[in-house]
């Protein structure tokens, strides 16, 4: 495993250019990357950067709008096999997105066919390609109370995944979701690096319960205590997870310091974090 970051997960606002040199000056590998960067620097120039600094294209999003109507899936997929062809003659071979713990309307068999099925065919454009594809469980009962249930961990993911049937769909893991959702050490150890596109870490608040975390306020990795990182990150070095680790703390106070000192921050926090899984 090794070390990406994302600025955007972070709540820093630059550039891509700075955010590769942050990357650089600070320790990480990779960063995430998309299309407005290569469309405003071209393939070329995004792909010098990268080499001229020692980063790699960690892994994009997906700009397909699975989550609506027919007309709009069905528009956007026209668009995937050059959006993936350009993300991997960059040298990107990862794609990641999440996926909502609750349902918005119909039952719960019928959107995870539907699910399923669209997902298998993005899976099918994507792999001539060599791309891999990772769906992240989102597990705060405080998202679901009240409302009806969808995939909410990872037993129910991965449920999913074997029922696509794509060998190169797999999970997004983040460690808060892991905990909220009261994922288990046992889990965990179900878990191989082929299974793994992405993973994100971060930490919970204090003096809350997993049924009481909220989805949108939490910490550094590391910072409470609250999730075993020990056991998070160590399940990951015991699978040998050769893919990127990006920090997503969503705390506005990263947001005010400048780009430097929120990204030391960070650096810090997977120090911590690295030392504590060995």
């Amino acid at each position: 495993m090794y070390r990406a970051l994302s600025t955007g997960a972070i709540g820093v606002a630059v550039s891509f250019e700075e955010k590769v040199r942050l990357a650089a000056a600070y320790g990480f590998r990779g960063v995430d990357v998309g299309m407005p960067e290569i469309e405003r620097l071209g393939l070329k120039g995004v792909r010098s950067l990268l080499a001229q600094n020692h980063i790699l294209p960690a892994v994009t999003g997906l700009p397909v709008n699975f989550r609506e109507d027919d007309a709009s899936f069905e528009r956007d997929m026209e668009k995937l096999p050059e959006f993936v062809r350009t993300l991997t003659d960059l040298g990107c071979t990862r794609s990641a997105t999440w996926i909502m713990p609750t349902l918005k309307e119909g039952t719960f068999a019928a959107a995870f066919e539907q699910l399923r099925s669209r997902t298998a065919r993005i899976c099918e454009v994507m792999a001539p390609f060599g791309m891999r594809y990772g769906l992240e469980f989102v597990g705060p009962q405080t998202l679901r109370a009240g409302k009806p249930e969808f995939i909410y961990d990872q037993k129910g993911m991965l449920e999913l995944i074997k029922a696509t049937g794509a060998k190169n769909l797999g999970l997004l893991l983040d460690c808060f979701h892991w905990y909220t959702s009261h994922g288990t050490a046992q889990e965990l150890a179900q878990l191989t690096d082929d299974l793994i596109i992405l993973v994100h870490v971060n930490d919970a608040f204090a003096g809350r319960a997993p049924d009481e975390q909220i989805d949108s306020q939490r910490a550094l990795p590391g910072e409470t205590g609250v999730i075993d990182m020990a056991v998070f990150m160590g399940a990951l070095n015991k699978m040998a997870y050769s893919g990127p680790v990006i920090v997503e703390p969503f705390s506005p106070w990263l947001s005010k310091l400048t780009p430097d000192e929120a990204v030391k921050k960070v650096q810090e926090s997977l120090d911590k974090i690295w030392t504590a899984a060995n």
